[in-house]
This record gives structure tokens, sequence and C-alpha cells, in this order.
């Protein structure tokens, strides 16, 4: 255990370059006074490791020096060789995927390269939902491109809302059930985009600042959280039969489960559940799914509106 924490904070060391006690600590979820026991053993091994002092200082390495320890383990090493070929693909690097996976096999041992290899036949990931191929957005690889160098991107983007010209600084790519999404920076804001839906895309010479400390995996989460409870503000009150009670897991959204209240069955195995629910058309459109396993109690306008919806499909049969 101890080993394997020396070498981890080794390799922080050689690629942050100088890294504070508490943040040592804080990665390695040891006290304080083990990472300074830690630092003492690296340096009685031999590792030119030097303390800087002042607010700003931290434990930094010798300029120059370098180790050829890698740590991987067996499990490290599984987990690097599962990746999204698709994707990778898509965003034009998959001949690097490709080759860097040649390069990073080929230095190592032979248990480790045995490992790699059964992750890679026995693992494949396929980021697109059912009955879907996934998007390669016609701009997706010029916008990669603004985003790795930081360059301001204008863009024609098509929302429901209509076409409207928009002037963003490429933040962060996101994957989702096969739609690729675009977060990026207009002005002081943060805003989501689907990248199939740019029309046109220019790519600026200017540059941008990129807003300090952004995340992009903490503004996706807060992003969906966001967009799934405003899309979700209305409720239904719906009697399901036993067989409708065992079709929420499939049809409903994981959101609106968390959020739904069940009473108990009654005397023929029916439950009322309150589903949080979108507009009333959205309303209709998923709990017809349920068929006659499903019966809206309320809200009265949510009820109108699927009887009248009823009535309309059993005129056409």
């Amino acid at each position: 255990m101890r080993a394997s924490r020396l070498l981890s904070i080794l390799i922080m060391l050689q690629a942050r370059g100088r890294v504070t006690a508490p943040a040592l600590a804080e990665e390695c979820e040891v006290s304080l006074r083990t990472i300074y026991r830690d630092i003492d053993a690296l340096s009685a091994a031999g590792v030119p490791v030097y303390a800087d002092r002042g607010s700003a200082g931290g434990y930094r390495l010798l300029d120059g020096y370098r180790t050829r320890l890698n740590g991987l383990s067996a499990q490290e090493v599984s987990a690097l060789f599962l990746g999204l070929p698709g994707p990778a693909a898509a965003l034009g690097l998959e001949a690097a995927m490709a080759s860097a996976r040649l390069k990073v096999a080929a230095g190592l041992p032979a248990e480790l390269q045995a490992a790699a290899e059964r992750m890679r036949t026995r693992f494949h990931l396929d980021a697109a939902g059912w009955f879907h191929t996934g998007e390669e957005p016609e701009h997706l690889q010029a916008l990669s491109a603004a985003l790795w160098e930081e360059r301001l991107v204008e863009m024609r983007y098509r929302s429901w809302k209509g076409e409207r010209e928009r002037r963003v600084g490429p933040l962060g790519h996101v994957l989702k059930s096969g739609a690729w999404y675009l977060a990026g920076a207009v002005g002081a804001d943060v805003r989501s985009y689907r990248v199939a839906r740019i029309r046109a895309l220019h790519v600026l010479d200017e540059t941008f600042a990129r807003p300090a400390g952004f995340d992009l995996a903490s503004y996706w989460r807060e992003n969906t959280h966001r967009l799934e409870a405003q899309m979700h503000q209305g409720r239904a009150v719906v009697r399901l039969t036993e067989a409708g009670f065992r079709m929420l897991e499939p049809f409903v959204s994981p959101f609106a489960r968390a959020g739904m209240e069940v009473d108990e069955p009654d005397a023929d195995g029916r439950r009322v559940v309150v589903l949080p629910v979108g507009s009333v058309l959205h309303a209709c459109s998923d709990i017809l799914r349920f068929g006659t396993e499903a019966e809206v109690i309320g809200p009265p306008e949510l009820r109108d509106k699927m009887r009248q919806l009823c009535s309309r499909m059993a005129e056409f049969y």
C-alpha cells in the first residue's frame, strides 16, 4: 500500500511540477503527517524532491528529473484500453488512439500486455442508444480543433426557437446517448449546444480566456439536472395496473421515477402514482405508451386531453 502511494506521489510531482502537502494528502486520502513521512522516504531513496517555502510553496522534483516508472497496475491498463473507437473516429482521433495503444502496449511487461488484450477482446462500448447509429455532425472536427486551440467560433445555430448567429468560446464536448454537445462560453455564461444543429461554422483567429475553475463534468451534471427539472414541472396522477406499474422502469426516466409518489395497491392490485411530467402533450405521449394499463385521474386538463386523443384514435380504427 505504501509503495503504491509513494509511486503515486512521485508521478504527481513529475506531472504537475509543484504540489502542496495538503493537495498530496487529499489526493492520497491520508494525513499530512503521512505525507511528510512519505516525502522523507522518497528523499532517502535518492529521489531529488525539494520543498519550496512560502505561501506559493510546495514539493517539487529537481528540474529535469524524470522516472521511467509508469506504475500502471493490471486494472489501470485494462481501463486505459477500454476506449470508445466510434467517438474517437468522429473526432478524427481513431488513428492516434490506435497508435497510442500500440506504443503503450509495447512498453508494458508481458502480464500487463495480457491484461490489455483481455480488455480489448472482452469489452466493447457502444455509446449510441438502441435503434440509433449515433451522430457524426458535419462540424464536429472543426469545432474540436477550435476547442483545443481555445479559439472563438461564429456559428449559425438552429434551436427550437429558430436559427440565429452565435459567437461562442468552445469549452468542452459531451457525448450523450450518441449525440454530441458543446459546452460554450457566451460572455460570462456557459451554454449547451447540440453540435448536429450547427448549420454553419467559422473558426476565428481570435482566442479567448477559458474561465478559471471551469469543470466540464460538474457543469454537465448541473446542467442536466436543471434541464430535467425544467422539463418535469407538472404532475400527473395515474392509476396503474400491476403490469403498468412494472412498465414504469422502461418507460419513465430515472429523474421522474426518483420524484414519483406511490400508493399501496388496492383490492384489484392497482396503484395510484403521482408522476413528474412536462407539458400536457408530452405527458399524454408518455402515458399513451402504457395502453390500457394506465388511467389518468388528474389533473383535469390532462384527463380531458387524454379523452380527446383516445376518442380520435377510436375514430381512426
